[in-house]
């Protein structure tokens, strides 16, 4: 049957029941969204009734967006293998047991595992849902409404996440930060066999897994997250710390010349070897970079140092994510039909690292208003101009059968950076604040004197943060250059109502999932 015959029977088939179908679609991406922000307000709280060490505190979040990132080209593969809604629904009802026993754990190892598992589905989830929204939605002015829909949920995710957060965490505690996630996903997983239409894959059409890329990617980024992690309490020139990263840089390696030779790879290379594809993802994924780091050092430094409430910790973020927003639909959505991409992305992360820069101002005593907020916003503003002509760029020119893989190539950038950026900027923070209060031994008890340490890694690390999106913004200057085509601000220009059904949607699922990362 053609996709146009399919297009037609499933739109009459599954008429009434679509738009059900776009609620447990959204809710399942709520959660994966949700479960970033959520779990960075709880993290105080679990540090220390578990007895994490500062070292290893970032593994609570570097676990899933690692094992998120490095999972999503596979769990994407592996939907267009086996069936969307069959991937979706074990998804949810893995995310729902990861979740289970991330709040029951009992100590830091059972924690990072349940994490990381949570990733692991996360990645089955989410490119599974932006393919059943699309064979869903085969109208294209219904599709543009739906993943409209979508893609305003999934911002007001991380939103919701800093809010809830707080609450469960200071009315309950953080366990509930997890929990929360088992009886949501559950009820979704039974919704969702009841209102998604099934979609069989024929096994004559399926073609062949790329087990060793999924092993060989993931395997190098995790042994530089390793080694980067250990160099905390080991030091860089650590037998250890050497080893893992020259391993990790070693499978990356040995991962791109497996890709070239496969003919099923789990990442065609020519998708990222395009300027402004290529560009597109490492400005993005450098930006997030600094982005995860933040959201760790701002979290502890408004617990812990300024002793803010969880609740007041996560309202305190809200202002970065309304900047995003605004910045992203009201400026850069209008903007970026009308000049060349890298007009928008260089000036945002000058914009984000001009944030990073005021933030390296910052003292125990510093109030709120005028420190973090300026900065919050600053940064707010520069990542909403990035994300979505980055995720515009992803597709660019791709084939039809690729814009999956190209979709999720991006997507992939802003896990993979964030867990590398987490995991660094921790790494830099904690050594700073060591050696900082190593050199006043006689008053490294006190109390203030160790708050003030803690400022001071912070601080360190976020200059780090502040080069590495400028060391970005230079990279989008001179690799994008990409220029909307001639009517195209006049919609005269628009593929996705005239694409096929499947091939439109990965470019507007990008284009409207920009707050993911948020």
């Amino acid at each position: 049957m053609s996709s146009q015959a399919q297009a037609a029977t499933g739109h009459g088939t599954a008429d009434s029941r679509r738009w059900w179908a776009l609620a447990v679609i959204a809710i399942a991406q709520l959660m994966i969204v949700l479960d970033i922000t959520i779990v960075n307000i709880a993290l105080p709280s679990a540090q220390k009734d578990l007895g994490i060490s500062d070292a290893d505190r970032q593994w609570v979040i570097t676990a899933y967006t690692l094992a998120f990132g490095g999972l999503l080209l596979l769990g994407g593969r592996l939907g267009d293998l086996f069936g969307r809604k069959r991937v979706f629904v074990i998804g949810l009802l893995g995310f729902a047991l990861a979740s289970a026993i991330g709040g029951a754990a009992s100590g830091p190892t059972m924690l990072f595992a349940a994490r990381a598992l949570q990733g692991a589905f996360g990645a089955l989830l989410a490119p599974s849902a932006l393919g059943l929204l699309s064979t869903t939605f085969t109208d294209p002015k219904e599709r543009s409404t739906a993943f409209g829909i979508f893609g305003a949920i999934a911002g007001g995710g991380a939103a919701i996440g800093l809010l809830l957060g707080g609450l469960l965490t200071e009315y309950l505690n953080w366990r509930w930060c997890l929990f929360v996630n088992t009886p949501i996903a559950i009820a979704t997983a039974f919704a969702a066999f009841s209102v998604l239409t099934r979609d069989h894959i024929g096994k004559e059409t399926r073609t062949r897994l790329d087990l060793p890329g999924a092993v060989l990617g993931c395997g190098g980024l995790l042994a530089i997250v390793y080694g980067t992690s250990e160099a905390v309490t080991r030091g860089w020139g650590d037998w250890l710390v050497l080893g893992s990263l020259g391993l990790g840089v070693l499978l990356l390696v040995v991962f791109v010349l497996v890709e070239k030779r496969t003919p099923h790879a789990l990442l065609p290379l020519h998708i990222v070897a395009e300027r402004n594809r290529g560009g597109g993802a490492l400005s993005i994924g450098l930006a997030m970079i600094g982005m995860f780091g933040l959201f760790l050092f701002l979290t502890y430094y408004l617990q812990v140092i300024k002793h803010f409430s969880p609740v007041m910790s996560g309202v305190s973020f809200l202002p970065m994510t309304a900047a995003i927003v605004i910045s992203s639909t009201g400026f850069a959505a209008r903007l970026m039909t009308r000049v060349p991409s890298r007009n928008l992305i260089g000036p945002g992360l000058l914009l984000a690292a001009a944030g990073m820069a005021w933030l390296t101002q910052m003292k125990v005593d510093s109030p709120w208003a005028g420190m973090v907020l300026p900065a919050e916003l600053l940064l707010g503003f520069g990542m909403g101009l990035i994300f979505m002509p980055s995720m515009s760029l992803a597709t660019l020119g791709v084939a039809p059968n690729e814009a999956g893989a190209a979709s999720a190539t991006i997507n992939s950038a802003q896990q993979v950076g964030g867990s590398f950026g987490t995991a660094l900027l921790n790494t830099i923070a904690a050594s700073a604040t060591a050696s900082w209060l190593a050199a006043r031994i006689t008053t490294a008890g006190d109390p203030a004197v160790q708050a003030q340490g803690a400022v001071h890694g912070y601080v360190i690390a976020t200059w780090v943060a502040m080069g590495i999106l400028l060391l970005a913004a230079l990279i989008a200057f001179l690799m994008i250059d990409h220029r909307p085509a001639p009517g195209e601000a006049t919609g005269a220009t628009s593929t996705a109502a005239e694409a096929p059904a499947g091939a439109g949607a990965p470019a507007q699922a990008t284009a409207h999932q920009q707050q993911r990362s948020t």
